[in-house]
């Protein structure tokens, strides 16, 4: 019985609490399954050959791609494993995705204004821009580059945490009543097919929106 909706996020449940193992379940993954060409590696391969020509529209360095598509597949591994039973949601937590956009706006920030100073400055005033108008530019600008990584992080947990929250308040609502229960099931499987579409939205839209902040370095 929940004392609390939000108690099923929360990271620490025992004295032995393996809930974050969740993050690092893919690194543990046997050898045979990176080495054998099966049809999950196939598809993870599609996957990757596919936004690997998109991001390379936007940028000039594969490097960056590999970093981007690294960073789509461990988001995307997360939120399916988030929605296993008793399996941790990790991205549902700011802990977890404001870390990884801190991190990536960090490192862009500190390569661009070092390497690439007159660039960052002219993305500061849009072209067009009347002289007048020019110092509120950039003031608006700076702050809407200082939010990005917040905004990339809440967007991902709270869309992670809301489908959870449906599923558990309508469970626990009625697991006292089974026969309206099993009529409900088939709302329990739509949620369930929904769920799996955001898993992958989310992380595309996390690794698009990263990528369209490295294309202005």
């Amino acid at each position: 019985m929940m004392t609390n909706l939000f108690s099923v996020f929360d990271p620490a449940t025992g004295f032995l609490s393996l809930n974050w193992l969740s993050m690092i379940l893919i690194i543990l993954t046997p050898n045979p399954y990176w080495n054998t060409p099966s049809k999950i590696v196939c598809v993870m391969l599609m996957i990757n050959k596919k936004l690997s020509n998109e991001i390379n529209m936007h940028l000039k360095s594969s490097e960056t791609s590999i970093i981007l598509i690294s960073l789509f597949m461990f988001i995307l591994m997360n939120n399916i494993l988030g929605l296993l039973p008793y399996v941790f949601t990790a991205s549902a937590h700011l802990s977890f995705s404001l870390s990884m956009a801190l991190t990536l706006w960090i490192s862009l920030m500190l390569y661009g204004w070092i390497n690439k100073t007159n660039g960052m400055l002219i993305h500061l005033v849009p072209i067009g821009t009347p002289y007048p108008l020019m110092p509120f530019m950039v003031l608006i600008e700076t702050i809407s580059n200082i939010i990005r990584p917040g905004s990339l992080a809440v967007r991902l947990s709270a869309n992670m945490i809301a489908g959870h929250l449906l599923m558990s308040l309508l469970g626990n609502n009625l697991i006292e009543n089974s026969m309206l229960l099993t009529l409900m099931m088939w709302l329990f499987m739509g949620l369930m097919m929904f769920e799996m579409a955001v898993a992958f939205i989310q992380s595309y839209v996390f690794m698009t929106l990263s990528t369209l902040y490295s294309s202005e370095i």
